[in-house]
């Protein structure tokens, strides 16, 4: 499993916030450090995820994201508002759903649409409740699929 932590001042010397995670995805799949500029976008624009569509923000942030090369999404990444999230597997016993959306489309989505730890995190929530979650999780493997979890954090509260 993936670990991740989080450290806000006062915990740290110099008030910094302290973000970290590991990404243990499958061996020989590759991730990119990718960044996405600013944009602005035409009102009933939809976005193309990694399995279903959704409408698109009029406006999404720019974001830099360690991006899964065969995905749309990110296991971690930050946005220029200073909101960093990073995502966890969660193994339950809650039934997955066919394909959606996958927890590393919502990571994506909660740094481009979010501008604080708690508006992503009401991004996910939403996305969550709209179109649920589902599908594999790895490009080769059909059946490797799980539930995630998130550790969101801005420069006051995570």
């Amino acid at each position: 499993m993936c670990d991740t932590f989080v450290a806000l001042a006062p915990a740290t010397l110099d008030g910094a916030v302290v973000f970290a995670k590991n990404s243990d995805r499958p061996a020989g799949e590759a991730q990119s450090i990718r960044r996405y500029s600013t944009a602005t976008h035409s009102p009933g624009a939809t976005l193309r995820c990694t399995y279903i569509e959704v409408p698109q923000a009029p406006r999404t942030l720019a974001v830099i994201l360690s991006q899964i090369d065969w995905m749309w999404s990110a296991e971690m990444g930050a946005n220029e508002a200073g909101v960093v999230i990073g995502n966890e597997a969660v193994w339950t016993h809650e039934p997955l759903r066919p394909p959606s959306l996958l927890g590393m489309d919502f990571l994506r989505l909660g740094l481009e649409r979010g501008e604080t730890a708690r508006a992503a995190l009401d991004v996910i929530t939403s996305l969550l409740e709209a179109f649920g979650q589902g599908g594999a999780c790895a490009e080769n493997d059909p059946g490797f699929a799980y539930h995630n979890s998130f550790l969101i954090a801005d420069w006051h509260e995570a």
